[in-house]
């Protein structure tokens, strides 16, 4: 029997997850302040240094900083039907968990939840450290379903039940893309 792949909006978010460091477990908040260029405030992502974020932390697969990171609570079921590996929520190690949106189609798309927006950057692919935390099997398993990894674009709060909208097909970017070298003093 094959299945449908999930709609592809608008969804929903499920759940909501911090983690204080790297490699702690994450723990269920109802709500987080997102914030445009660090992140949410909170978790280990959150860059609270001075001036902007670092787009990179260090060599490797896993490398690449994000403020945000999504998965579909359809690939967690597709985990445990297909690989019998139960994966709840916070085991899966990303903030928000949606339903009734395919995420991998917005990479380089711009993209709602509440009232944040986000801009998709790459897909958040398993690593060994993920599989390291949480239960072997996992790599396989989520590869190309692992998530998405996204900025904030402009902030405010993300609850639990938050719709999640995709980008009209249409339409332009909901925010136009700051160049970096852009003088971003005011007059």
């Amino acid at each position: 029997m094959t299945l449908a792949p999930p709609p592809t909006g608008p969804g929903r978010v499920l759940s909501l997850h911090l983690a204080g460091r790297p490699g702690e477990p994450t723990f269920r908040v109802p709500q987080a302040r997102a914030v445009t260029g660090r992140g949410l405030a909170g978790d280990r992502n959150y860059w609270a240094g001075e001036g902007p974020r670092p787009r990179r932390r260090g060599a490797g697969r896993a490398s690449g900083v994000c403020d945000v990171t999504l998965i579909e609570a359809e690939a967690l079921d597709a985990l445990a039907r297909e690989h019998g590996i139960t994966l709840t929520a916070a085991e899966c190690r990303r903030n928000l968990v949606c339903r009734g949106i395919r995420l991998n189609p917005l990479v380089d798309q711009e993209f709602q939840v509440g009232a944040v927006v986000l801009r998709g950057l790459r897909l958040s692919e398993p690593c060994a450290r993920l599989e390291e935390l949480v239960r072997p099997g996992l790599i396989r398993g989520l590869l190309h379903r692992g998530g998405l990894r996204a900025e904030v674009v402009r902030g405010g709060t993300i609850r639990v039940g938050d719709r999640v909208l995709p980008p009209p097909h249409d339409a332009l970017p909901l925010l136009p893309p700051v160049p970096a070298s852009a003088d971003r003093t005011t007059a």
